[in-house]
């Protein structure tokens, strides 16, 4: 194919109308008005998809960026956080004495469970009523880029090929966008894709009938949380090497699938029923879904996977799916479409503006692989540790520490656009990964200790624990804070999980313990 007079010209083309695609259309019409935007949806109407859940980074762009918060709240759910059970060896544990992580209240950052179907198929409305040219039931069947539109101000333009019901089309564009899923149309063509060694498979579907955890007869066990709504939290039910996840939807849906080590996956798991059975062979999840009906199934034999490049420029980008996939579950996928996007749209605006590109872009880049390992550093060998209450409160307090303190509060203060903040972030990234993976060797070797003295599953029956009621900084989120007091609050992060890292190895408390400065966590033996 060659560019001719016969392609209709456009800005930017994005290939793809789920959420990635359809987000970053909203975000150009409302930051570059200027910019043509069409979007090629190979689908009439938007299919459910899993990825309901957000957390605080994807909520703070979904309201601050895209101007969503009424629509969400009065179209989606709002949600109660993330929220923990932990059963016996036997996994025959009553739900209400279970071990519980979780909140105790609606938390103060918010966040929200989304019916995917009904936001796509809402965005792609709002997004034709906002002058971006959407094609529904477009399959793109050709696509060539351009060399020429390589560099700031070339002259070239990457060409597509799109079949609809009209007939084929072909549109030049100076910008392609690559928002497929994991068709990964663009990425595939260009041998972007790297295999991952965290090897997960998921089974998953929407229900009806599931049992409201919030109207079990239980007053004791409500009065632990002060009587907030467990069921709007995303709940996990942790065992050794998977999880199984309740999310609720509007209208009476509820959300279930289950992530494991691939070695676990059952192929009886790829139909409704078989995964049904194996939900409940867990007495407290049986209880839950015994008069319940399917909608909808699903299923993934492989669930990571990373890229070589998300942005370049050429021109072209990955975002979403079509670009890199981690792990489900501290749900971070929209998060990772915010960081896309807002690189993607500033590229964008920057690009129309005439300025030169090739120094953002291998920034933006950097970041993005930055961010990816260090998300992947959470899960990497450690699904080991879900199952013991004990382990996985501390891994959990850690996790949580480092994203509300390094991670949501740089983007709320949109350092990552700031070229000399993001540097700054990349220069701590060595230190920031080989931590991380400190700690992570510390988990794994208390599982096994664990495992070996019979402790993996002492205290997964009633305990409780809400930490996030004790982040000192959380309200400060966002807020002006130097980077001095960024430092202090990991190094009282990494001492806080050091101790009890101690404490569970069966040391007392206190017992002799100085202050670790945060340059010392990089020695060895200094975590345990």
């Amino acid at each position: 194919m060659s560019v001719g007079a016969t392609a209709e010209k456009i800005d930017v083309a994005i290939i793809g109308g789920g959420l990635a695609g359809n987000l970053l259309a909203r975000q150009l019409r409302r930051s570059c008005p200027a910019v043509e935007v069409a979007v090629f949806e190979r689908n009439e109407e938007p299919a459910y998809k899993v990825g309901e859940s957000t957390v605080e980074l994807a909520t703070n762009y979904l309201l601050r960026k895209l101007g969503l918060s009424t629509y969400l709240y009065n179209e989606h759910l709002p949600k109660n956080g993330l929220r923990f059970f932990f059963d016996s060896e036997a996994r025959d544990t009553p739900l209400t004495e279970m071990s519980e992580i979780g909140s105790r209240g609606m938390l103060w950052v918010p966040s929200f469970q989304l019916h995917r179907a009904r936001l796509e198929r809402d965005l792609l409305r709002f997004n034709s009523d906002d002058g971006v040219a959407v094609h529904r039931g477009a399959k793109v069947r050709a696509l060539e880029l351009d060399e020429n539109a390589k560099g700031a101000g070339g002259p070239g333009r990457h060409l597509i090929e799109v079949e609809d019901a009209r007939g084929t089309t072909r549109y030049a564009c100076r910008w392609l966008i690559d928002a497929s899923g994991r068709a990964s149309v663009l990425a595939r063509r260009m041998r972007l894709r790297t295999e991952e060694r965290h090897a997960l498979a998921a089974a998953w579907g929407r229900l009806e009938g599931v049992v409201d955890i919030d109207a079990l007869p239980e007053p004791a066990w409500h009065q632990r949380t002060h009587y907030t709504a467990r069921a709007l939290s995303t709940v996990h039910f942790c065992y050794p090497g998977y999880w199984i996840w309740l999310i609720p939807l509007r209208r009476g849906q509820t959300s279930v699938g289950v992530v494991c080590e691939r070695g676990r996956f059952s192929d009886a798991w790829r139909k409704p029923e078989g995964m049904l059975s194996f939900v409940r062979e867990h007495g407290a999840l049986a209880s839950l879904v015994e008069d319940a009906r399917w909608i909808d199934h699903g299923s993934y034999g492989r669930l990571s996977y990373g890229t070589k490049q998300y942005f370049s420029t050429a021109r072209w980008g990955l975002i979403g799916e079509a670009a890199a996939f981690s792990d489900p579950f501290y749900s971070p996928g929209s998060d990772f479409i915010a960081l896309e996007n807002d690189f993607l749209t500033d590229l964008i605006t920057r690009d129309h503006a005439g300025e030169d590109l090739r120094e953002r872009c291998e920034v933006y880049n950097d970041f993005m692989h930055f961010r990816f390992e260090a998300t992947m550093l959470l899960y990497r060998d450690l699904y080991g540790t879900f199952g013991s209450y004990e382990l996985f409160r501390v891994k959990f307090i850690f996790d949580l520490l480092c994203y509300y303190n390094l991670w949501l509060h740089s983007y709320a203060r949109d350092e990552h656009l700031d070229l000399s903040a993001a540097r700054g972030h990349l220069r701590r990234k060595d230190f920031i990964l080989d931590a991380m993976q400190k700690f992570a060797a510390s988990f794994r070797r208390l599982e096994s200790r664990l495992r070996a003295e019979g402790r993996y599953y002492a205290g997964n029956r009633g305990r409780f624990d809400c930490r996030l009621e004790n982040v000192e900084f959380l309200q400060r989120v966002g807020q002006p804070r130097k980077r001095k007091d960024v430092s202090r609050a990991t190094e009282a992060a990494f001492n806080e999980v050091r101790d009890l890292l101690l404490e569970l190895k069966g040391e007392a408390r206190g017992l002799g313990r100085a202050w670790v400065p945060i340059y010392e966590f990089l020695e060895e033996g200094v975590i345990p």
